[in-house]
């Protein structure tokens, strides 16, 4: 499976100068490659971003989670979220799964990840307990 250019330069304006909230990203079988989907401006806020998340296609997606520490210092930390929903197409599903390892490596800068098959495994509370 080919990862396009623009998958990676669009994660690094991301990591480096944090030009976007999230990116999803899909694979297009006919082009047998990763593309960017939706690019989330970073005034666009979790809700927004998991409302995009198909409840029945699989998806991989990166967020870029702003919280507070403890002791009330802001930090944020970069999720590689693999989305496959129970109601995907199996081979579809095999698709995403046998690529996942391959394109998370070519995103250098992964903090945390997230395996989902439905909106329960990425609330917002799954992230605040990955951080901590």
């Amino acid at each position: 499976m080919a990862v396009h250019d623009d998958c990676k330069l669009k994660f690094m304006e991301l990591k480096a100068k944090r030009t976007y909230r999230y990116i999803i990203y899909k694979i297009e079988e006919k082009q047998k490659q990763v593309i960017v989907e939706k690019l989330g401006e970073t005034n666009e806020t979790y809700d927004d971003f998991a409302t995009l998340l198909p409840a029945d296609e699989c998806r991989y997606a990166v967020f870029d989670y702003d919280f507070m520490t403890a002791e009330n210092v802001p930090k944020s930390r970069i999720f590689f979220v693999a989305w496959s929903p129970d109601t995907a197409r199996v081979r579809t599903k095999m698709i995403y799964a046998s690529s996942k390892d391959r394109f998370k490596r070519e995103l250098d800068g992964i903090q945390i990840e997230l395996q989902a098959t439905d909106s329960s495994e990425i609330g917002l509370d799954v992230f605040k307990s990955r951080v901590n």
